[in-house]
């Protein structure tokens, strides 16, 4: 299916409007230069919480005086984001799930690897805290929860926060069931709104959390995103759709992907939602970090 043609078939629910992110945010990074329009198109597929934290309405606008194109943005959960890349749907996908990610790779679909940012998952659940999980670990937490068997809400979608999620189950020893666990199926914005209606727990992420009106919920588990535990660390990279092997825009998706990782690190940095820090940007480094680029297990005798 031709990349354009998806975007106006997935419809207004589905490609990113600018002007109607959930709550608001905001940033003081400078103007970047304007260039002269070129008429392009990239076609980017993301994760929900990029949209649903506002973070993609900060961003996009100066990409777009800069290199003159239109940014189409197609938000799903990460799993169903690669999907769309795999498909040859889009031109570079933005992701927080790096099994899925290196699966991606390995598979030729994607090349160029490259971190952007970072920030935190939280546990948040009703402000009463009926399980009990304030100032534990997470792994402490999601076992209180079931011991307890307090409602717990699950995107259940495949996304990088449900495969987290998951990730502390089995760290937990757990496989969760019953009626006290049940699945929405929806973005990260949605889920909180149901969690709070239906006075659940739920793992959600910070940037996301601050920008959604989930009133009712309090945060529970959460270190900040200076130096989050591995556990709830949330890292997102941004990958080109490999040319060779789909028919993308290429030279655009590494002209995104330079944004960036350049002058777009001072639009994260600067990023706020109500005075609160929600990303930490992850571009820049002073030495070389080559495991960005290919999958967590590769070694040397892969290239041989």
């Amino acid at each position: 299916m031709d990349r354009r043609r998806y975007v106006q078939l997935v419809g207004a629910g589905g490609a990113l409007s600018l002007s109607g992110c959930v709550g608001s945010a905001s940033t003081s990074a400078g103007p970047e230069p304007e260039a002269e329009a070129s008429g392009e198109t990239l076609t980017l597929a993301t994760a929900t919480t990029t949209r649903d934290s506002g973070l993609l309405g900060a961003l996009i606008p100066g990409f777009e005086r800069t290199f003159g194109a239109t940014v189409d943005a197609v938000a799903r959960g990460t799993g169903a984001a690669l999907r769309i890349a795999r498909n040859g749907d889009c031109d570079l996908v933005l992701a927080h799930a790096r099994p899925l990610e290196d699966a991606f790779l390995r598979e030729g679909h994607g090349v160029n690897r490259r971190a952007v940012m970072v920030n935190d998952f939280l546990l948040v659940g009703p402000s009463n805290d009926p399980a009990g999980v304030a100032g534990t670990g997470p792994v402490e937490a999601v076992t209180a929860i079931a011991e307890a068997e307090a409602p717990f809400l699950s995107r259940g979608d495949r996304s990088g926060t449900h495969l987290r999620e998951r990730l502390l189950w089995r760290e937990a020893g757990i496989e969760p069931a019953g009626p006290w666990y049940s699945e929405s199926g929806q973005g990260m914005g949605n889920t909180l709104t149901v969690a709070a209606q239906s006075g659940s727990y739920t793992l959600t992420d910070r940037g996301t959390f601050l920008n959604v009106d989930a009133d009712g919920l309090a945060p529970h588990v959460a270190r900040g995103v200076d130096d989050p535990p591995p556990l709830l660390r949330n890292e997102y990279a941004a990958i080109p759709v490999n040319p060779a092997r789909h028919d993308a825009a290429y030279p655009l998706a590494m002209a995104f992907l330079g944004y960036l990782t350049g002058p777009g690190q001072a639009r994260i940095d600067e990023f706020r939602v109500s005075d609160r820090r929600a990303f930490r940007p992850l571009g820049r480094s002073r030495e070389p970090r080559f495991d960005q680029y290919v999958p967590l297990d590769w070694s040397d005798a892969d290239a041989s």
